[in-house]
């Protein structure tokens, strides 16, 4: 078992370990004084990880409430965060009770920002079931639901009580969703860490999944300290991002987010160098390490498409917006530059 502080607006740990779902209730009773826990879930989870998790928290003492939506990027919207809300009311949750969010990234956004709304706030549990959510989504306190102009431009900063990470519930993914929790993974690599670049690319991460939930947990831990409300450094995280997110409003969703982050970083890579970013080109590097992990390194919309749908970005600001730029392994910054230049700096990455 790991265990990785954040000192946050709140102090909680993240719990990673395997096969720890049937103690989750008995974890989540050391951090909250609530008596009624909802639990949000989607359906694919729901027929996976519900009855253990529900069970134990009734084992605990608490008493119980299950929502369930439809899985999916497209569930990620104002309709299904309403029914939450409007599912606790009927339930007659109170401030003093807890939601418990038992998921991949999309429930994870979605039940926090519902907890983060329900009465100014009530305690929040992460429980993430995909590598993804393990090492990127349930940590940090982001919480968010896509509007119809763009992806996760409504939400709220709000920390968890405790992540519960049981990294035995990985084993049930299909390839395709551990691929697209690998995106995140890399990204920690090429942003913060060189070495652990270097590991991914000489080891397979599935064999590792311990240490690589943790390496990637302790570097968001230290940016998330750090700068909590992405005022600075904390954009470091979006590497991938701004394209990542274009690519996936131009494609409807369809194509899943670490696959469109997997993309945004080869673009926005070999861009940075092309348009004199940086000195050096990471491009096939990184595009190596994808496709070790069976990611995608290119995509048939046009600069003009993608910039068009990254205007809607939340890390623009006016007529500047903010890209991420490798100078070097480990290394990346944040640089600004005119909306009116991004077609440009997109083209020169696609080609």
């Amino acid at each position: 078992m790991k265990t990785v502080e954040v000192d946050a607006a709140v102090r909680y740990n993240i719990v990673i370990d395997k096969g720890i779902l049937p103690k989750s209730g008995d974890m989540i009773k050391e951090v909250t004084s609530a008596e009624r826990v909802a639990v949000i879930t989607d359906d694919t989870v729901d027929k996976l990880y519900s009855d253990v998790v529900m069970k134990s928290l009734s084992d605990a003492g608490f008493e119980t409430f299950k929502f369930v939506f439809p899985h999916g990027e497209k569930s990620k919207n104002i309709s299904t965060f309403s029914s939450i809300l409007e599912f606790l009311a009927e339930s007659g949750l109170t401030r003093t009770d807890a939601l418990v969010a038992l998921g991949g990234g999309v429930v994870g956004d979605v039940a926090g920002f519902a907890a983060a709304s329900y009465l100014r706030g009530i305690d929040f549990i992460q429980i993430p079931t995909t590598l993804l959510a393990c090492v990127d989504s349930s940590v940090g306190g982001k919480t968010a639901i896509d509007l119809k102009a763009g992806k996760n431009l409504a939400g709220a900063f709000y920390q968890p009580k405790l992540v519960i990470a049981d990294f035995e519930t990985l084993s049930t993914l299909t390839d395709g969703i551990f691929a697209d929790g690998m995106a995140e993974v890399i990204k920690y690599g090429v942003v913060f860490d060189k070495a652990f670049f270097e590991f991914l690319r000489d080891n397979e991460a599935k064999d590792n999944l311990e240490y690589v939930i943790t390496r990637c947990v302790e570097l968001k831990r230290d940016i998330v300290n750090a700068d909590e409300k992405e005022k600075g450094v904390r954009a470091l995280l979006n590497f991938g991002h701004t394209v990542g997110h274009a690519i996936e409003k131009c494609s409807g969703y369809k194509i899943p987010h670490g696959s469109a982050v997997a993309v945004g970083m080869v673009i926005i890579s070999r861009a940075a160098y092309k348009c004199s970013f940086c000195d050096e080109n990471y491009t096939d590097i990184i595009a190596s390490l994808n496709k070790k992990y069976s990611l995608p390194v290119s995509t048939d919309f046009s600069a003009s498409e993608l910039s068009s749908a990254a205007m809607a970005d939340k890390k623009r600001s006016g007529d500047k917006i903010k890209l991420i730029i490798p100078e070097s392994l480990g290394n990346c910054v944040i640089k600004s530059v005119p909306t009116s230049e991004l077609e440009k700096i997109i083209g020169e990455g696609l080609c």
